[in-house]
């Protein structure tokens, strides 16, 4: 892709002459500033040796150092870090198998309520987590009709975060997509429902499963309600919830600080860069439909 089709969308491809290029210059220099100073600012005062905030530089004087994320360490800042990876792992697994079973009974059959369904699906999105903490909290605390009491357990951060509205309406609209066709040719050759949406369907959704793992993943990351009404034990704590408690902690300085937002910053990167390729193909697939 050349630099004039992005040139072209920013309207300055029709620009020319010394001061066009210096006030391109100028606005690329001030996004760059904008979108990546403050991750190359988390970045060095990780590894510098800050004590005092107000002496922070984005040159440190005493050079760089490991120390903050070794005193992270005896914050237990890598216990909390294993229980969000736990927390992530099962509750990201659960999401997507929900979406794509719900998804295949939304896009491939025909119901009855499907409208219905779909509309209180899209109404999930609409609320608030803060309006839902508080009954969120009763329902954890005696689970019906079980009578199961899911406070202070992983189960009950993982199972509210299990099904989740924009994860099923991508999923949906991309299964509709997928020619009926394919699906009848299957059938007419013996293949039965379950072979038919594991071999047919979801490898063709491959670009859909990017996205909703991509942001499942950074929805279920970025976490903090969720764990503060159900943790009731520092052990049990996720890495949202450890930040808050660090800094509340005066004893704390803070480089051991941004050493431990940077632990929590960079799984979400690894996610997007693991699914880049799909995340890209599911977001400009309907684009290029027509």
């Amino acid at each position: 892709m050349s630099a004039e089709r992005f040139d072209t969308v920013l309207g300055l491809a029709h620009r020319r002459g010394l001061g066009a290029r210096i006030g391109v210059f100028v606005l690329y220099a001030l996004m760059v500033v904008v979108f990546a100073g403050p991750l190359v600012a988390l970045m060095i005062g990780a590894f510098s040796k800050v004590v005092d905030p107000t002496g922070f530089s984005l040159v440190p004087d005493g050079g760089f150092t490991v120390r903050n994320f070794v005193a992270a360490a005896d914050r237990d800042v890598y216990h909390y870090l294993i229980n969000s990876f736990v927390v992530v792992g099962f509750g990201l697994l659960l999401q997507m198998l929900v979406s794509v079973f719900a998804a295949y009974a939304l896009a491939r059959h025909k119901m009855r309520f499907a409208a219905l369904i779909m509309l209180a699906v899209l109404a999930t999105m609409m609320l608030p987590e803060e309006v839902i903490t508080i009954p969120l909290s009763v329902v954890l605390a005696d689970v019906p009709p079980f009578d199961v009491n899911l406070i202070g357990t992983y189960a009950g951060m993982i199972l509210p975060v299990g099904a989740w509205g924009f994860s099923i309406l991508v999923m949906t609209e991309f299964m509709k997509e997928v020619p009926v066709e394919l699906e009848e040719a299957a059938r007419i050759d013996g293949a039965g429902e379950l072979r038919t949406f594991f071999s047919i369907i979801l490898p063709l959704c491959r670009p859909a499963l990017g996205v909703i793992g991509v942001f499942g993943f950074t929805m279920i990351w970025d976490q903090y309600l969720l764990p503060l009404i159900v943790a009731t034990e520092p052990s049990q704590y996720t890495l949202p919830i450890a930040l808050r408690t660090l800094r509340s902690d005066e004893e704390v300085g803070i480089g051991v600080l941004l050493a431990a937002a940077m632990l929590a910053l960079l799984p979400s990167v690894i996610a997007f860069l693991a699914f880049q390729r799909q995340f890209v193909r599911g977001l400009t697939s309907g684009a290029i439909k027509g």
